[in-house]
């Protein structure tokens, strides 16, 4: 069973329609029927006059209803000259944001398409983005801090970015469209656009890796579709096509415009053409020589194309070039194109409807490269159609050009709906000082959007559906973050050290603006905070109050005879957990530190810390009696007090030391130990002994020797004991 389908190719200087039967997915042109504009009613593939295009499409619709019974529906396209093509770049910093996630990317790539839509906007002095339909876009990158990179999702850094590539259609151009059909009796089966359908019969998608061009040269100008990384990637439009060369025949030759058109057809198909000039001359002229007459225009067309096929792909030719429409067959312009994008001459083709698989065409049809598009058309149309779509956001009527999945992302974009006022701006900063060192504490994250599709939470890229009701409401900002001390600081250090037995815990003290504050203290912006914690054991013991302990430690100070030195070894001793240690050491939980005090310094620790002398000794035996004799060497003296070995010395004080000679031990030193009473009966006289043998005051003595002194009596001799 076969189905009829009936398609428009409404152009800037005619308007072509085709009929097609289809039948089990193999198509047949059975008609078609091109009629030219009689006025201006078309400028840059946008209806400037709707009447007059719609008194046009009645006169094709009646003429093939004649042949084909009655026509209701249609399946028409949008001009690919009237679409908009924008590069776009957004960054956004994601320091010290949460991990991005699918929804996150996608605001972004919406955010680019916005700053596209408003971008195309200015260009063409529109004043609202929003007149323009989204009708496709595709991420050319992400970067991560300026590197690219797959995919940002669960990604972290400083700077998230994307490019993108958008193409736009200004409503306008369907709804004059739309109301030209009204108007002339036909319903719109399908709508499509003219590069889309040309590309979908010539270029297959397993094609579109390849960076091709299509360009489908018409009457009035010549649009250019580009095809890279599986996608089409730009659309363009220059406005010089076939009546460019028209024009160049009709000066050449001072013919009508419609004559000067009948001459350039014929150049195709003939080696010579008569023609007959305003003045009424008859002249033949031979194909070549009016190439050669018209070979400027030729190079014109030519250059343009070329120079908006390397504009639109980066400064680089393309892998190829194909050629459509009816201009395409201009002589020598296939030759002029490959040129100018030095490519080999194979490159550059005019592609005809025989390129097209599964079609058939009748006999009473000229097959030709202008009718690739009315036939790609019809069959794009059919085959993959572009539909129109209301929803309703915030209550408010939105209609969109469904030309791929529509989604919640792209109502909101055709609603006017900013992105980058719909998440929450973020709270207040806070900026506090602590230990002298400024820190910025971050307000709180804004919220994202609240999405509902018809009553229900929804996502940027959920899908729609004629009649949908959308409700969008901005995400709540954030607040300024509540902080106190404690959450400020990553970690509270609390310790429990033990000292000299005694065990003491250990946190740190909090000051806020002079005042002394617990780690639950909230913060206000501002704020000067210092915090004190101990990091070694004199800090710990100042910390605690100690600091007799720390005077223990001191090293222990005197002033000998005018100078000034220290003694290690008098001062206290420092261990932790048993080791001998430093004041300036650290400490951790747990410890155990042990302080050993000073104790008593005599003159005598001193004399031995120094190999000092004190005394000179002798023991000897005095009437069978042992005795020790001494004598000073080294004098001490705090002042004018002599000190003895056993005196007491404290930390600073000033001392002088005398050292004397060493002399030897005489008898008469034994006095200085012993007392002598003389006996009552001594007549007195006494006599010195030394080893039993008589000696006198001044003998020299020496160790261990026997000394006595007797006093004769009236009775004999008494020793004295």
């Amino acid at each position: 069973m076969s189905n009829k389908l009936f398609a428009l190719d409404i152009g800037t200087r005619s308007c072509v329609g085709i009929i097609l039967e289809e039948t089990n997915s193999q198509y047949h042109v059975v008609d078609m029927l091109s009629i030219e504009h009689s006025e201006r009613a078309m400028l840059d593939g946008q209806i400037h006059d709707v009447m007059a295009v719609a008194k046009l499409i009645t006169q094709i619709k009646e003429k093939l209803e004649i042949k084909h019974g009655p026509l209701q529906k249609v399946c028409v396209a949008a001009a690919g000259r009237a679409l908009r093509t924008e590069r776009s770049k957004v960054s956004l910093p994601i320091n010290g944001k949460p991990i991005m996630q699918k929804q996150d990317i996608l605001h972004l790539e919406l955010l680019a398409v916005q700053h596209a839509q408003a971008a195309v906007a200015e260009k063409y002095k529109e004043e609202k983005s929003h007149y323009y339909y989204c009708v496709g876009y595709s991420v050319l990158y992400y970067r991560l801090d300026g590197e690219e990179i797959g995919s940002l999702i669960d990604q972290q850094g400083d700077e998230a970015s994307v490019e993108i590539i958008a193409t736009f259609l200004p409503k306008v151009v369907v709804e004059s469209l739309l109301a030209a059909l009204t108007r002339s009796g036909l319903e719109m089966e399908a709508l499509t656009l003219e590069p889309i359908a040309a590309i979908n019969v010539l270029i297959p998608p397993s094609m579109r890796r390849l960076n091709v061009a299509l360009v489908d040269i018409g009457a009035g100008t010549s649009d250019i579709a580009l095809t890279d990384m599986g996608t089409v990637i730009a659309y363009g439009m220059v406005p010089i096509a076939g009546d460019e060369i028209t024009e160049a025949i009709s000066d050449q030759y001072l013919l009508d415009f419609p004559l000067a058109e009948i001459a350039k057809r014929q150049i195709n198909t003939q080696e010579s053409i008569t023609v007959n000039d305003i003045l009424g001359f008859e002249t033949e002229v031979s194909k070549e020589d009016v190439i050669e007459q018209i070979s400027y225009a030729i190079d014109r067309l030519s250059q343009s194309i070329c120079d908006e096929v390397l504009q639109l792909n980066n400064g680089k030719a393309p892998k190829a070039v194909m050629l459509v429409g009816g201009g395409s067959l201009t002589p020598e312009l296939p030759k002029k194109i490959a040129e100018k994008l030095e490519l080999p001459l194979n490159r550059v083709a005019i592609r005809g409807i025989d390129a097209i698989s599964s079609l058939t065409v009748s006999e009473t049809i000229t097959k030709g490269p202008e009718l690739v598009t009315p036939i790609g058309i019809a069959l794009a149309a059919k085959q993959s159609p572009v539909q129109y779509m209301t929803v309703y956001v915030n209550e408010q009527p939105v209609r969109l050009f469904e030309v791929k999945e529509l989604t919640v992302g792209d109502c909101l974009l055709a609603a006017g709906i900013k992105m980058n006022k719909l998440y929450g701006r973020p709270g207040l900063a806070m900026i506090v000082t602590l230990n002298e060192k400024n820190i910025t504490i971050p307000g709180q994250y804004g919220l994202p959007p609240t999405l509902m599709k018809n009553g229900e939470c929804c996502a940027l890229d959920d899908s729609i559906e004629n009649g949908d009701i959308l409700y969008v409401e901005k995400g709540q900002d954030g607040e300024r973050t509540t902080l106190s001390i404690g959450q400020l600081l990553d970690e509270i250090p609390t310790n429990e050290i033990e000292i000299n037995g005694k065990t003491y815990k250990i946190e740190p003290t909090f000051i806020c603006n002079g005042e002394t504050v617990n780690k639950n203290h909230l913060l206000n912006d501002r704020d000067t905070i210092q915090f004190h914690y101990p990091k070694t054991l004199e800090d710990l013991l100042h910390y605690l109050n100690l600091t007799n302990l720390i005077e223990e430690l001191r090293p222990f100070h005197l002033t000998l005879n005018g100078k000034h030195t220290f003694y290690p070894s008098f001062s206290g001793k420092l261990y932790r957990n048993g080791m001998e240690t430093r004041l300036q050491s650290s400490f951790e939980n747990y410890d155990k530190i042990t302080v050993q005090m000073r104790g008593n310094i005599t003159v005598q620790d001193l004399a031995d810390e120094n190999q000092y002398i004190l005394n000179q000794t002798i023991p000897v035996t005095f009437n069978d009696k042992e005795i020790l004799l001494k004598k000073s060497i080294t004098v001490v003296n705090r002042g004018d007090q002599k000190l003895h070995e056993a005196s007491t010395l404290y930390d600073d004080d000033s001392l002088s030391i005398t050292h004397q000679r060493l002399q030897p031990f005489i008898f008469q030193d034994i006095f200085k130990e012993v007392d002598i009473d003389l006996p009552k009966e001594s007549n007195g006289s006494f006599l010195l002994l030394r080893n039993n043998e008589e000696t006198t005051f001044y003998e020299h003595l020496e160790p261990f020797d026997s000394l006595q002194i007797i006093f004769p009596t009236q009775k004999g001799s008494q020793v004295i004991k």
